[in-house]
């Protein structure tokens, strides 16, 4: 079992390895292209990502933070409702956020033609919404809740006692904060930032559809557009390395945020009250919630409607209900499979770390944990990479041994497209189950072990039914993602066989944007999902 799953590990990280490999390429012409690439597009790329994502970082931590510090430390009317509505904005992709606020804020959209006739205007009443600055608004708003969620969780369980603490010892309420909440939340924050971050520099569906010069749309039109594997490959490789240095930084953040949060605090639950907020404070913490909540679910969701209710009353159009079933349908079974896929594949291996863990414990650890860890990197891989360093090898191969047919199985199949969506989400299914498996303890094993249970009657009659939770929660988690991919899919989908994250982003390229209303708001009902199972959890706790 080891050797296989070994194997598996092997064939996942060959993506990572093919991406890296484009470096060894000792071909003068792939230099003169690195060359080229430097002198042209390289800087414009770099400038322009990092631009982003500092923009970004900075807006994520501040708004994220305040929201969590709002929520956690005050009381004021609504807190109960935006504990859970300020996680909403998960649920929409930043691509659907874009196309949304495109058709609500260009010059023939309905606020500027209000606004022009309102006050007699002519013109433009602000820059296109297009634009590197928009974005920046745009992935704020929808990645909030990163930091929200963290910063949120680490005041939660220290915060309020903490602050009751000092307030008995004298301190101010702006000591309290600045002194006590501040610190308290850095780890959080910095590891909500670099989540955001890597959202950022893995998106294709905002930056092609602004015209921003990004590294993954470069990555998509140097393969794509230019027909040039080695300059994609490459840009694939540095965009990799920024990832995986953010990888580093979020897990270091992380692990200081468990530490922090490990101790217990001076003041005790029921003594520990958040602060009442009256008047204009109380005011100001609502405007403060509420508008994140407006900007990034409510009011995109209700011109997505408005624009579907149009396009479906329009006698000229109407709307493509027996296509669009066709592209839900196919969305459905790539999601599926790639669902049940990743939950067995994280259960299996789930399994075998568990009884490693066990024999690590008498000594006899095993190198099988590198193997999860390497799988878990593919999370962090950008959509464009994973495509790019699947069809570099498949390119090698096929052009050594043409008689083996390896291109016509990884190009342009449902096969190809599943082995990406494994490489990339498997790690999400993985982490669920290994969560799970932290809660289940290990005397339950020895005490079946001794009662003479082997390993398949220990997982099938003892791990499997105290999983089911966990199990679920990662093959619906990974049938989200699935559902809201957009690069791999674009690059190696088969023919005539588009998902609901495509045909909305080719609709939206095309200017149809009331077409790519409904394929839209299919993506955010099903991203409600897990939002709404994330609400419940952190409800109960």
């Amino acid at each position: 079992m080891r050797k296989l799953l070994a194997l598996v590990c092997a064939v996942l990280a060959l993506p990572v390895l093919g991406v890296l490999g484009s470096w060894f390429t000792f071909d003068p012409a792939a230099l003169d292209i690195l060359k080229h690439q430097s002198q042209t597009v390289l800087p414009g790329y770099a400038g322009q990502s990092v631009l982003l994502a500092a923009s970004v970082g900075a807006g994520v931590a501040l708004l994220g933070a305040a929201t969590a510090a709002a929520v956690c430390l005050f009381e004021f009317p609504g807190r109960r409702i935006f504990e859970w509505a300020l996680l909403l904005p998960l649920a929409m992709p930043a691509y659907v956020l874009a196309y949304a606020y495109t058709d609500f804020l260009q010059y023939s959209g309905p606020l500027q033609t209000l606004l022009r006739e309102l006050t007699g205007a002519q013109g433009a009443l602000w820059p296109d919404v297009r634009s590197l600055w928009g974005a920046a608004v745009l992935f704020v708003l929808c990645l909030y809740p990163y930091v929200y969620l963290l910063v949120r969780t680490a005041l939660g369980e220290r915060g309020v006692q903490l602050m009751e603490a000092a307030r008995l010892l004298g301190a101010g309420l702006r000591r309290r904060v600045l002194e006590i909440a501040v610190p308290l939340s850095r780890p959080a924050i910095a590891a909500g930032v670099a989540l955001a971050v890597m959202e950022v520099l893995a998106d294709f569906g905002v930056g092609s559809y602004f015209g921003l010069s990004t590294f993954s749309t470069g990555i998509y039109k140097a393969w794509l557009v230019m027909f040039d594997r080695v300059a994609a490959a490459q840009l694939a490789s540095i965009l990799l390395l920024l990832v995986a240095l953010l990888l580093w930084f979020e897990r270091r953040a992380q692990q200081r945020l468990r530490f922090a949060a490990s101790r217990t605090g001076a003041v005790h639950g029921a003594d520990a009250r958040p602060v009442a907020l009256r008047g204009r404070a109380a005011a100001a913490a609502v405007m403060l919630c509420a508008t994140p909540v407006f900007l990034g679910f409510v009011l995109p969701v209700v011109v997505l409607v408005v624009l579907l209710w149009r396009e479906a009353t329009a006698s000229e159009f109407g709307l493509p209900l027996a296509r669009f079933a066709q592209w839900s349908f196919t969305s459905f079974r790539l999601a599926l499979i790639a669902a049940v896929g990743a939950a067995v594949l994280a259960l299996v291996f789930g399994f075998v770390l568990r009884l490693r863990s066990a024999r690590a414990a008498r000594g006899r650890g095993d190198s099988l944990a590198l193997g999860a860890r390497i799988v878990s990197l593919g999370y962090a891989m950008p959509g464009a990479v994973v495509a790019v360093g699947i069809l570099l090898p498949v390119g090698w191969v096929q052009a050594r041994w043409p008689s083996a047919g390896v291109g016509a199985l990884f190009t342009g199949t449902v096969l190809g497209l599943i082995y990406a969506y494994m490489v990339r989400f498997s790690a999400v299914a993985l982490q669920s189950v290994e969560a799970g498996y932290a809660r289940v303890p290990a005397s339950i094993d020895d005490s079946a072990r001794m009662l003479g249970a082997g390993r398949g009657r220990l997982f099938a009659e003892l791990h499997l039914p105290l999983l089911r939770r966990s199990v679920l929660a990662a093959g619906l988690l990974v049938f989200v993602d699935v559902m809201k991919e957009l690069p791999a899919t674009l690059v190696l989908r088969p023919f005539n066989s588009d998902t609901l994250a495509v045909v909305a982003y080719n609709f939206a390229r095309d200017e149809r944007l009331a077409e790519a209303a409904l394929p839209s708001l299919a993506i955010v009902l099903v991203g409600l999902v897990p939002v709404v199972m994330l609400s419940h959890a952190l409800r109960r706790h």
